[in-house]
């Protein structure tokens, strides 16, 4: 079932985020954050009129995707980037299709023309799951991110809504 995020659905996500914090480059953040932190994010998202999506399996939140405003400057106000994350013994599993596939329904409903995803290289799971939306590569950063100790190149994702 994909739904829209709710209060009982912090914990697993703040739980899913947080071991891609502490055990992958796919997020360049390195501290933990507390479903304080991720309420307040979520309410971010939702103030600005996007979705923050859920995916669970029965009762259990086991993913999430969500649109977040691309930069605060006026001219990019049609522009989102979006984001997803699966708990990682999950992936390949088709809940990421699930959940981009309402995410950009619900993207489409909205006065947004383009969405971009940024991706820590390399990923070729998370490639093909963007493409498979018509995502093209755009660009491609070379060693902009320094996590447990290495370099890592980042990859823009675009498609026009």
């Amino acid at each position: 079932m994909i739904a829209h995020i709710q209060e009982e659905d912090l914990d697993e996500v703040t739980a899913i985020y947080n071991y891609y914090i502490q055990n992958t480059a796919a997020t360049f953040e390195e501290d933990v954050v507390s479903t304080s932190d991720i309420l307040h994010r979520i309410n971010n998202i939702k103030e600005a009129g996007l979705p923050w999506l859920v995916a669970k399996d029965q009762s259990r939140t086991i993913g999430y995707a969500y649109a977040s405003l691309w930069n605060s400057r006026s001219a990019y106000r049609n522009t989102v980037e979006i984001s997803i994350y699966l708990k990682h013994d999950i992936i390949s599993h088709g809940w990421g299709t699930a959940l981009y596939t309402m995410l950009f329904e619900q993207l489409k409903g909205l006065p947004k023309h383009t969405a971009i995803a940024v991706i820590t290289l390399p990923n070729q799971a998370s490639i093909a799951l963007h493409e498979k939306f018509g995502m093209q590569k755009v660009g491609h950063f070379k060693q902009v991110g320094f996590k447990f100790n290495q370099w890592f190149d980042v990859g823009y994702w675009q498609v026009i809504l």
